[in-house]
């Protein structure tokens, strides 16, 4: 509707004084939706993992990874990505380390635990980590 307004003004002006349908085009911004793709991983959801935890406790806080490598067993990424409509497109990955099935290091786009301004945010109060009993006799 407004370019059609816009082009019949230009007709009613005249094309001579400077208005093209290249103009008219140029004026106009289309909608670009935002575009996620991967595993969403929050700072609160980073915070509740702790060494130790089983690959099971790590699944149900973090999900499913996106990329489990067949012949690297003891690896999970997670990989986010984010293309806005307009600006730049933003990247998170993190991966995961484990040592006999259980949680040895989270390396990646984390934040640190602590730094000059005090300590991190705590996570909520009903968190969603839980308590997986080991097997007996393991």
């Amino acid at each position: 509707m407004c370019l059609k307004r816009f082009l019949a003004l230009c007709a009613t002006l005249g094309l001579t004084a400077g208005c093209s349908m290249n103009s008219a085009i140029e004026l106009l911004d289309p909608y670009r939706i935002d575009v996620r793709q991967g595993n969403y991983v929050s700072q609160e959801m980073i915070a509740q993992l702790k060494p130790g935890m089983t690959r099971d406790q790590v699944r149900y806080v973090l999900g499913t990874p996106l990329l489990v490598d067949t012949f690297r067993t003891d690896r999970w990424d997670y990989v986010y990505l984010f293309v806005p409509g307009k600006g730049e497109p933003q990247k998170r990955a993190i991966s995961l380390y484990f040592e006999n099935d259980l949680l040895a290091r989270v390396e990646g786009d984390v934040a640190p635990p602590e730094d000059e301004s005090g300590p991190a945010p705590q996570p909520p109060a009903a968190n969603r980590v839980i308590e997986v009993p080991r097997p007996q006799g393991k």
